[in-house]
């Protein structure tokens, strides 16, 4: 039986040297490797793997990259969890396939990694992923999209602007692909990287789920097609900083948003009409599950495997015939999965 101690550290690279080895003889010790610690998204999933801790009685030591796409700075923050006796690593990976030489180098060492949120490519490198699919994420709001527009257009054209994430990551193809198989019928498969496209796409930019970085790729993409009459976004943050661009082109109240993550301020957009709907996903269950499952593995020596589904729920401010979705209430109060 493992002692039952909570300690939540949150720690830059250069000061977990001095916690190498820290833990006691017999304790459990779980590593959380997020994207960012500053996106609130992770925040909420720091939040569930805290709380899942508390409960299993485990040490847990959290870290993150510097922002989307720090790969370097995950790579390290593994090597020092190791280092720190972790047996379980749970990672959001910014890079599915560069991560992957410190992923095999864990799993050798005898430490089970979870990939959360994220993918690795392959997906079989990690021993278990707890994820929203997105790819059906994606699916949700284009049928949405193609269903409010057709009503709102009178089958007139549809200009889309998309706002992806940046080129390789799979969680942004995902949900970039999806979001035209919903709207257009496009086939993609649900596990490429390759982002398909359509003729009605008139833009597509990298907003890198920031978003000041979506205002920019939203002002550029009006720039290129200033009859721009419905945006894709990533996530709520650029799906934010399209609105504020079109709000500053006097085009906020006739260009239709869609977006991914159900976070309370994306659902508080949604009220407000700024965002039209949005595919809701619940990290503080991904992270709560991950580390009932290290818990698991430090009692009994049984490692989580395959991928599990966590769930996605379509939230509408306005519902549209033959795509079911859930109330602005409903998103409230589940978003992030806060219950």
């Amino acid at each position: 039986m493992f002692k039952r101690s909570l300690l939540v550290l949150t720690l830059p690279a250069w000061a977990w040297a001095a916690h190498a080895g820290a833990a006691h003889a017999g304790e459990s010790v779980v590593g959380l490797i997020t994207k960012t610690d500053t996106n609130p998204y992770f925040v909420k999933m720091k939040e569930g793997a805290t709380q899942m801790a508390k409960a299993k009685g485990v040490k847990l030591l959290t870290v993150a990259g510097k922002a989307d796409g720090d790969n370097g700075g995950q790579v390290t923050a593994m090597e020092n969890l190791i280092a720190a006796g972790a047996r379980t690593i749970l990672l959001t990976p910014n890079d599915a396939k560069a991560i992957l030489p410190a992923v095999r180098k864990a799993r050798d060492a005898g430490v089970m990694v979870i990939a959360l949120d994220s993918p690795t490519d392959p997906a079989e490198a990690v021993d278990a992923l707890f994820a929203t699919d997105n790819y059906q994420a994606g699916v949700l709001i284009g049928k949405y999209a193609q269903a409010a527009m057709a009503a709102r257009t009178a089958g007139g054209p549809v200009k889309i602007a998309m706002l992806d994430l940046f080129p390789g990551q799979p969680t942004g193809a995902q949900r970039h692909n999806g979001f035209l198989k919903g709207f257009a019928g496009v086939p993609s498969e649900s596990t490429t990287t390759t982002l398909a496209t359509s003729p009605q796409v008139v833009c597509m930019a990298d907003s890198f789920g920031d978003r000041a970085k979506g205002q920019t790729a939203m002002e550029n993409c009006l720039q290129k097609d200033p009859q721009i009459n419905l945006v894709y976004a990533i996530n709520e943050p650029a799906a934010a900083g399209a609105y504020n661009a079109l709000k500053k082109a006097g085009r906020h109240k006739d260009v239709m948003i869609v977006s991914v993550d159900g976070g309370c301020d994306g659902i508080r957009d949604v009220a407000a009409g700024k965002i039209a709907a949005t595919s809701q996903q619940y990290p503080l269950k991904m992270a709560a599950m991950g580390v009932q499952a290290a818990a698991e593995y430090a009692r009994t020596g049984k490692k989580a495997s395959g991928y599990t589904d966590t769930g996605v729920t379509l939230i509408a401010g306005t519902p549209v015939a033959g795509v079911p979705s859930q109330s602005v209430s409903y998103g409230m109060d589940l978003c992030w999965g806060r219950k």
